[in-house]
This record gives C-alpha cells, sequence and structure tokens, in this order.
C-alpha cells in the first residue's frame, strides 16, 4: 500500500496529477480543491494517497492533509459513496467543509456536490455524524521531502558531495484553529461529540474567527443558556 508520494509534479490534469518519484511516474487522482493548491508543474509535491484496488484497476487517489484523506476513506464507507463521489464532495466542500457539515447534519451542504442526490447525502450525514468529531480534530500538515543522495558505484569510494538538495517542499497551510478549539472544550470537560459539533457551528457563522473566538462561541453555545 503506497500512503504518501513525494516528488516533483510532472504535470497536472482536470482530474490529476503525474508525480516523477526517483524516474518513476505515478498518476494520482485529486479533489479540485487539492490540485487547485498544488505548485506548478515542475516542483516537488508531496501528498497523501490511497489506493484503489479492483481486478482490473489500480488507482491512486492524493490529499494534502491526513484529515482530507480521511474524510476520502470514511466517505466511501458509505453505501452509494465511491471513489467519484467522494471526491466531488470534497471538491465542493474541501475537508473543513465537510466536516461541519455532516458534524451539523446539513445534508443540503452536501447535496452542493455534483452526482449527489437528497438521499445519499441523507444517509451520508446520518452514517458519518457520530465519526465526525475525531477527522475534525485532525491537523496534521506533511512533511517535506528529504534530500537524495548520489548512487555510489559498486567498489568506489563514497563522494564527499551530495547533490543539491531540493527546495523544502511547501507544507500545507494547515487550519488549526478549529482543532485547537476542540481540544480546548474537551479540556474543559465537554465531550468530544459535543465540542465539534459547537466549534463546527461557530465556525459556520464566523469563518474568519480565530482560536480564541471559536472557544468563546463554542462554550456560549454549550451553555445551559446558549
Amino acid at each position: 500500500m503506497i500512503g504518501r508520494l513525494s516528488g516533483q509534479l510532472v504535470y497536472r490534469a482536470t482530474d490529476h496529477v503525474m508525480i516523477d518519484v526517483q524516474g518513476v511516474g505515478y498518476l494520482v487522482y485529486c479533489a479540485e480543491r487539492t490540485l487547485a493548491g498544488l505548485p506548478a508543474p515542475g516542483e516537488m509535491v508531496s501528498l497523501y494517497t490511497d489506493m484503489l484496488v479492483r481486478e482490473d484497476l489500480l488507482q491512486l487517489f492524493g490529499f494534502r492533509t491526513l484529515a482530507e484523506k480521511e474524510w476520502y476513506r470514511l466517505l466511501c464507507t458509505v453505501q452509494g459513496v465511491g471513489a467519484k463521489a467522494a471526491l466531488a464532495i470534497l471538491s465542493a466542500l474541501g475537508p473543513d467543509g465537510t466536516g461541519r457539515a455532516i458534524t451539523l447534519g446539513d445534508a443540503n451542504a452536501v447535496r452542493q456536490a455534483q452526482g449527489v442526490g437528497p438521499k445519499l447525502a441523507q444517509r451520508i450525514v446520518m452514517e458519518l455524524k457520530d465519526k465526525a468529531a475525531n477527522v475534525l480534530a485532525m491537523s496534521t500538515p506533511i512533511a517535506a521531502a528529504p534530500a537524495m543522495a548520489r548512487p555510489v558505484p559498486r567498489g568506489a569510494a563514497p563522494p564527499v558531495e551530495l547533490i543539491e538538495a531540493p527546495e523544502p517542499l511547501p507544507e500545507p497551510v494547515a487550519d488549526n484553529r478549529q482543532a485547537d478549539a476542540i481540544s480546548a472544550l474537551v479540556n474543559l470537560g465537554y465531550s468530544m461529540t459535543e465540542a465539534a459539533t459547537a466549534v463546527a457551528r461557530a465556525a459556520q457563522d464566523a469563518p474568519e474567527a480565530d482560536t480564541a473566538q471559536l472557544i468563546r462561541a463554542g462554550l456560549k453555545s454549550l451553555m445551559p443558556n446558549g
């Protein structure tokens, strides 16, 4: 199983990219939002990946963050949701938007994805709502790829110099605000589900709110008279 790829972006198509990893080109399918956030061809890139294995098909799907990958995996566990529909949802909402919609039971938001009807959207919300809190609390950016040393011919002394290291890979800008706010509310004694729901609602009402503002808004909604 291939869990991550780091290499040079060769080209970008409408629904996939090719990444050259030490001379091997990998085709990786991605959500539209993920594609839009990747660097230009010729630059270094790193993606978490998930592999679809069938008798007549092998496909790699790429994600900028572990949270995005986990939402893809969870969406694919819902009956009627395949890889195409899961990517469509992530393209329409992004991982944070997907988490908020499912946490708040907002099936109408899920319906924004191409090919997702009302019944399927409702099923997604119902089946994944209890699992949303843990994913919302995830916020792990991908690390940069290590520099590669020049190969040494057999019997030869190792060279002193290494190939010039590539520029560090741009790390995705991970939005830690929601994860930090959820963690703070959990530390105050609220359950993960309560905290995630409160923070998701606060983030929906005030998308630009910082961590402290999300915590205050979450606390207010969790109070008996909130």
